[in-house]
This record gives C-alpha cells, structure tokens and sequence, in this order.
C-alpha cells in the first residue's frame, strides 16, 4: 500500500476544473450507473459538539473504493485546532486489498464539497452570474468561492457570518487572493440582496436564510445539513423555488434540507424531486428561465468521496510521491 500525507494531497490535487470534472463525473454515475452507496454512518459526541460520518461508494469502472472517516468537532478552534480532520482509505474493487491510505485531514472532503458546489452552479445557476453570497467564514466557505469562479464569471462577493469579525477577516482575505470585490455583511439579508449565487457552509441548526429575501433569479446551494439536526434554509424556501435538486433523495429525506421541510409540512412527505446526476444526464430539467429560482440540498455522497480518492491516488503515482508500506 502507499501512504500519502495531508501535504503530498495538497500538492497533488488542488481544486481545479479536472477535480470539479472528477466531481461532475461521480454525479452522473449516480444517475446512470449501478452505484452501491450504503447509508451515512455517524457517531454523535454531543458533549464535546462533535461528530464523526463513515462514507463510502463503489462505482462500476472505478478501479477502487474508497472508505472515509470524517470527524467533525465544531468547539476545536477555540482549543486551536481544525473543526474537521480524518482520513480515506482506498481499497482495490476487485481483491479488497488495501491500496492507498490517504491522510488528509478532511482535506480531500473540503476540496470535493466545494467541486460539488461548483456542478451544481454550472447546471442550475444562471451563465451570467456574477454576484456571490457566501453565509459561513470557515474554510468552505473560502473554497466555495473559489471553486465558483471556476465554473462562472464571479466578480464580486459579499461574506456574512454569525461572527461579524470573522467575516470582515475573510473578506481581506479573498479579496487579495481571488483579485475580486470581496465585503462583509453585518446583516445576513444585506449579503442576499442582489446577489445571482447564495452558499451556506455553517453547521447552523437553525435557519440562517429567509425565503423573504430571494428575489428572482436567484440560485441557493445548501451544504451545510449533512446530520439530522443541521438546518440552513428556511423550509419555506424549497416551497417556493422553481426548482429543487438534491445530490441523493434518499438522503436528503433523512438528513438535507428536505428533511426539515417535510417535518415543516412545506413540501408533502412523499414529494419526488430529481438529483443532481440526473440533471446533468439531461434525463431531468434543469433552469426553466432567467427569473428561476433554484436550490441543491447537497449533503455529500460517498459516490464523491470514491471519486476523489481513486483522482488523488492516480495523481500521486503520477507524481512518484507517497510512501510504499507493508505491514
């Protein structure tokens, strides 16, 4: 096996338009492929706020898999440490033999989650769409940005936060790096206000956007529900769009966005919306009109996992990095 560590990822995948093609591509095989893609499994920590979710996926033609271990312990920066850490272990699809243990400290999560948030803003945002509204000031929210402009030309961005400092602090940020018109927002709806893109990335439990405050047009990508108890969007919000896709229905209906409208009793429990993949297959509309307002409840799959681990293994033999073990 080989082992590679968080700074050899780092240097051999960035997030790029291959990764959000490798993204894409984990999508689509959702839609069209015999994917096996077991239930989320979560260990909840309440009394230290943390969490840990185990990912995984087989797709046929992939010549592994990938097993994820993603703990997610959200009072770690007042300790100085990193809310998100773990690791991916990438096994052979066709003897289980372990291939690659891959030590990214939620690395590889982060670059994927902000590759999906870009598919998603390809296939259901407006093409001119040049106004960003991020909600959160953690790193997400950073390569949300980031992974934006990748896919649409972004020339401004408006940051908001719980934390109005922190905001203030990433705007400087993403400013001198992007090169872009990048301010913070004290109040959450200002953020909103004429902005084509708006991207939550907060663990929030309660929601932090108002359907009152979407005008026409508009596209919302929600990714920070991925545990029952998380909630972003007002579920008024998907009563009200145009469209609502989701990266897996089976799962947004137990822990997305969806989940906390049908227990509001804005959408009907047994509602049938499409999934990312499909609308990238053609196989489901995407944006009806200009004046659309679109929303992606993405919770992440273990279908992208797979597909990043398999990108990032085949990039580092490429690059003759890592470490050959035998136990």
């Amino acid at each position: 096996m080989t082992i590679v560590t968080e700074a050899e990822l780092r240097r051999a995948v960035p997030l790029d338009r291959d990764t959000v093609a490798c993204v894409e591509q984990a999508f689509l095989a959702l839609a069209t492929k015999a994917v096996v893609m077991p239930p989320i499994l979560r260990l909840d920590i309440p009394e230290h706020h943390g969490e840990v979710d185990v990912k995984t996926a087989y797709v046929p033609g992939l010549d592994g898999f990938a097993i994820k271990i993603s703990p997610g312990f959200f009072d770690n920066p007042k300790l100085g440490l990193p809310s998100t850490s773990g690791l991916m272990v990438l096994f052979s699809a066709r003897t289980g033999q372990v291939d690659a243990v891959l030590f990214d400290n939620g690395y590889l999560t982060d670059v994927r989650t902000a590759a999906a948030g870009a598919v998603a803003a390809r296939h259901l945002s407006r093409k001119d769409a040049k106004v960003a509204a991020i909600f959160g000031a953690g790193m997400q929210a950073q390569l949300q940005l980031q992974a934006l402009m990748l896919v649409r030309p972004i020339v401004e961005a408006r940051i908001w936060a719980r934390r109005p400092e922190r905001a203030d602090a990433l705007a400087v940020t993403l400013s001198d790096r992007l090169g872009i018109a990048v301010r913070a927002e004290v109040a959450p709806e200002a953020a909103v206000d004429g902005a084509d893109i708006i991207v939550t990335t907060t663990p929030a439990t309660e929601p932090v956007l108002s359907a009152g405050w979407l005008s026409p047009g508009q596209h919302i990508t929600a990714i920070g529900s991925d545990a029952e108890h998380k909630n972003e969007l007002d579920p008024a919000i998907l009563a009200r769009a145009d469209l609502y896709v989701a990266d897996s229905l089976a799962q947004v209906r137990r822990l997305g966005e969806l989940h906390h409208a049908i227990a509001a009793g804005t959408v009907a429990a047994d509602a049938v919306f499409p999934e990312l993949g499909a609308v990238i297959a053609g196989t489901a509309p995407s944006r009806s009109s200009a004046t659309a307002i679109t929303v992606a409840d993405l919770t992440g799959t273990g279908a992208q996992d797979t597909a990043i681990a398999t990108l990032a293994r085949g990039r580092v033999a490429a690059a003759g990095i890592g470490t050959p073990f035998e136990s």
